[in-house]
Parts: structure tokens; C-alpha cells; sequence
């Protein structure tokens, strides 16, 4: 199963496929430069499809719980002052996602949108410490029942040059549901009550739409 995002690449992407294997079989004859070019083509083609993969995940659905929204690697844990939004101390745990990953952002808790900016910016690497402030980000706050106001930022990388986000202000949202992709590596931190307690350590792989990585 492929991310809607990713339709229109990976048609280009077959047709482009489909076109360069044809070229090589007229143009190349030697036998063993003709296979190493197809299979080039084809293991590039096989990473475009693995990277618009979006497998379903079974979300349990609890307000008393944050999930990861992405797959990828826990790279901060710490206590930051959050001066887009809250302008106070919030607990951050940040996820990186490489380009092998699940790219799909998925809701974190479920809640009320009452607040979406997308903000331009640079494409510094997903995990430097300023990434999160001054690359190309979206941040998206949802108020919980449980946790009360709690923000999650899709941050571009160097590779990533578009974020696509579904999150809207008023939308009523579920856990675990789609909200969104990055392409092409990334990163999405998440910003807590400082008095959150945390379910994962720092370079732990993540499961996103299942795992959880703080609870009340």
C-alpha cells in the first residue's frame, strides 16, 4: 500500500522505468553493462516504492497516552522553552526519520486543531539542534482532553523539500490517523506538559500509529 502523496512520483517514476529499460536493451550491447545499468535503475525505483510505503498500523486509541507519529529514532529528550506558541518550558522528544522510513506523520493524540503555520526556512540537517527553529516546518497544536494543549512540528531536512500537512484549525482529529507526510528524510518533534512522563529513551527506534512514547 503507497501514501497518495507519493502517486504521481511513483507513476513518473514507472514510466521513466519502463523507458530507460528499453534505451538500454537498444543502445548497450555488452551483456554485463546492459545488467548492471538495469540494475541500477531498478534498485532506484525499488527505493522510491519503499519510501512511499504506507503500511497500515492497529492504533489503540487511549487519551491518557501520546503515540509516536512518525517511525524513526528518538534524538532529544529534554525540557526546552517552546517560544513559537506556549512561550514557556515544554517537554520535547524529537523523532528522526531517515529516507529508508516510514515517511507518513500520523496523529499523535486525539483532540481539537487550534492551531496550524507552516513556516519557511532552511534545510539544515534534520538533527541539528536548530533544525527544529529555523528549517522549513509546519506546527500543529491539538487541545486533549488529558494532557491539555499539546504541539507536534513536522521539520524539512536536507533532503526533505516539501512537507505536506492535513492538520486545520477547528478539524476534530483521532489518534493514530494520517495527518500528513515528508519527503525525503526528516524529523518531527513533539511538545509535552513539562510533568508528562516519557516511555522512550534517547536513540530508541519508534513504530509510528502504535507505539507510545509518554503517557499521563
Amino acid at each position: 500500500m503507497f501514501h497518495k502523496e507519493g502517486y504521481k512520483i511513483l507513476l513518473t517514476a514507472t514510466f521513466i522505468l519502463g523507458i530507460g529499460i528499453i534505451l538500454i536493451d537498444k543502445f548497450i550491447n555488452d551483456l554485463w553493462t546492459n545488467k548492471v545499468i538495469s540494475f541500477i535503475l531498478l534498485l532506484c525505483y525499488i527505493a522510491i516504492l519503499q519510501f512511499f510505503r504506507n503500511p497500515k498500523r492497529k492504533t489503540i486509541i487511549n487519551d491518557n497516552q501520546i503515540i509516536a507519529p512518525v517511525d524513526g529514532k528518538v534524538v532529544v529528550i529534554e525540557e526546552v522553552f517552546e517560544k513559537e506558541y506556549f512561550k514557556d518550558k515544554r517537554l520535547q522528544i524529537s523523532i528522526f526519520m531517515s529516507p529508508l522510513n516510514v515517511h507518513v506523520t500520523r496523529y499523535p493524540i486525539s483532540g481539537k486543531v487550534i492551531y496550524s503555520k507552516y513556516h519557511s526556512g532552511k534545510y539544515l540537517v534534520a538533527w541539528h539542534p536548530k533544525s527544529s527553529e529555523e528549517n522549513e516546518r509546519t506546527s500543529i497544536v491539538i487541545n486533549t482532553s488529558n494532557f491539555g494543549e499539546i504541539m507536534y512540528r513536522q521539520i524539512a531536512g536536507a533532503m526533505a523539500r516539501r512537507i505536506v500537512n492535513y492538520a486545520t484549525t477547528n478539524l476534530e482529529v483521532t489518534q493514530g490517523e494520517d495527518c500528513g507526510f515528508i519527503k525525503f528524510g526528516s524529523r518531527v518533534d513533539v511538545f509535552l506538559p513539562i510533568n508528562t512522563k516519557v516511555n522512550v529513551k534517547l536513540n530508541e527506534k519508534v513504530k509510528g500509529g502504535e507505539q507510545i512514547i509518554a503517557f499521563k
